[in-house]
């Protein structure tokens, strides 16, 4: 009797879950028919689009396929869909139209294992907000820009011309003297202190800087990004946590220095001003959420890393297209002559120099340091150019795409400077070039990388003429870049002769 009053009961349920199964089904068929998603290559299973591209020149692979799918695609790395932006047109529109819904960061396990979602680069939220604009004030408080931070630029110079001073001509490979002065400029305003290029701890914590860029870009590490379970197994991915252990205890060391002698009356770096800012809220009461160890590290550390790699390589790509173009370098000795002298050069005399203005654009747009951007996340779901991107997307915003945009820029791999000159030679700025990205997340030390390239080049072509070694050609310099997470040139000989 009670299994005849149960049948019912078992059938109506069974039907009640056939009917809600097939309901979903049509909402996610006609839901679906209403979401365009952005083309794409066919996936293969569980490897997605690994097999069609080339992660050790991810970023020209990537502009391949932009030419046939357009310049919003997807890309499936292995389980990982991204939606890929190419063009200046949709990079910017994208960044800066868009700023809200495509503002948030990837956070991918490498980014993860490097600063715990701490700090300015890698985090999201209120932790990103605090932390960027506390970054963005006290830089800008310490000079960024400005004559303060000309001045120690404008100071390390004369280290540096002394390294290559006591080259005397002779042909050089060796170009890490270039990192040490970038470095020092960043370590000046993080920590009040200046390195000996000589000091081995010194020339140690630039070399893990360098190879942690070089290593987070390796296709091993990009691997580990889709595939987490891997990273024991992969060499690349225990190194990458190796210098960054290192590097982070050597923070520590310095920040500890910094505390045991904190004034809270005279400010003298950045550490200096953030643990200020932290002993004040402390004694206010007021809540503090984000004023912390961690935050701090993690917002050094990440200042000394972007600050280091991607202005040094490009004084050094700025060497190499120099020496390998004479007749423009012969330009900018010209007007350099004319204008400046023998002085030291001023960030003021930019305006009178509009040649050599244009050609360190032109450096920045040629070397293209940063062909991918570090990976964005939407906020929100969004319709972009007619397709649906559902919230926590990653994002790439293509910068290749951008620098060497045919629609933008004719002859996009010829250097000619020319193309920040109008008719009457004055220096014009050219929207396109989005060297350091667009919108929330651009990079919040531009200004002060624009000013250390224009001295640092500057001031070594006023003292040095940049030649291939005896018996090799212009022709016979390699334009070849090394690729990591970004684009340094190849160590190859040249000769800094004392003009």
């Amino acid at each position: 009797m009670f299994e005849d009053l149960q049948l019912p009961t078992s059938v109506s349920l069974f039907g009640v879950l056939v009917a809600l199964l097939v309901l979903h089904l049509l909402y996610s068929i006609f839901s679906s028919s209403d979401r365009k998603e952005p083309p794409g290559p066919r996936c293969f299973p569980l490897f997605g689009n690994l097999f069609q591209v080339d992660l050790k020149n991810l970023d020209q692979s990537l502009f391949d396929l932009s030419k046939k799918y357009g310049p919003v695609f997807q890309v499936n790395f292995g389980p990982k869909k991204m939606v890929v932006l190419a063009g200046y047109r949709t990079v910017k529109q994208a960044l800066v139209n868009h700023a809200v819904e495509f503002g948030n960061r990837e956070i991918t396990p490498a980014f993860n294992d490097l600063t715990k979602r701490h700090g300015i680069l890698f985090s999201n939220g209120d932790t990103w907000k605090e932390m960027r604009r506390f970054a963005l004030t006290t830089l800008r408080d310490f000079g960024m820009g400005r004559k303060m931070s000309e001045g120690i630029i404008t100071e390390e110079c004369r280290y540096l011309i002394e390294e290559f001073e006591q080259l005397e001509g002779k042909p050089f490979s060796n170009t890490k003297a270039i990192n040490y002065a970038t470095a020092n400029v960043i370590s000046t305003l993080m920590f009040a202190k200046r390195f000996d290029y000589n000091d081995p701890a010194f020339q140690a914590m630039v070399q893990r800087e360098n190879d942690i860029i070089l290593l987070t870009g390796s296709a091993s590490v990009w691997i580990y990004n889709f595939f987490p379970w891997l990273g024991p197994f992969l060499k690349n991915w225990r190194e990458l946590i190796k210098n960054v252990e290192s590097n982070m205890a050597e923070a520590r060391k310095l920040i500890a220095d910094l505390k045991e002698t904190l004034d809270p009356e005279k400010c003298r770096c950045f550490v200096d001003a953030f643990l200020i800012r932290k002993k004040q809220l402390e004694d206010s009461e007021i809540q503090n959420l984000h004023y912390h160890d961690e935050n701090l590290l993690y917002s050094v550390t990440n200042l000394l890393e972007a600050g280091n790699d991607t202005t040094a390589n490009t004084v050094k790509w700025s060497l190499l297209y120099m020496a390998k173009n004479p007749h423009i370098q012969d330009r900018v000795q010209e007007e350099l002559s004319r204008v400046v002298g023998s002085r030291q050069v001023q960030m003021e005399d930019r305006k009178s120099l509009p040649y050599t203005d244009a050609v360190i654009h032109e450096t920045h747009r040629l070397s293209n340091i940063f062909p991918i951007a570090l990976p964005h996340a939407t906020s929100k779901d969004v319709t972009f150019q007619g397709y649906s991107i559902k919230k926590g997307t990653t994002v790439i915003p293509l910068l290749t795409s951008v620098l060497y945009d045919e629609s933008e820029w004719e002859s996009p791999h010829t250097f000619n400077p020319s193309r920040f000159l109008d008719k009457d030679g004055k220096f014009t700025k050219r929207d396109a070039l989005l060297t350091f990205s667009a919108g929330r997340r651009m990079c919040l030390g531009e200004s002060l990388a624009r000013m250390e390239v224009f001295i640092f080049f500057t001031s070594l072509f006023q003292h040095f003429r940049f030649t291939p070694p005896p018996g090799v050609s212009e022709d016979g310099l390699d334009l070849t870049p090394i690729v990591g997470f970004t684009r340094s040139p190849k160590p190859q000989k040249l000769c800094a002769v004392r003009r």
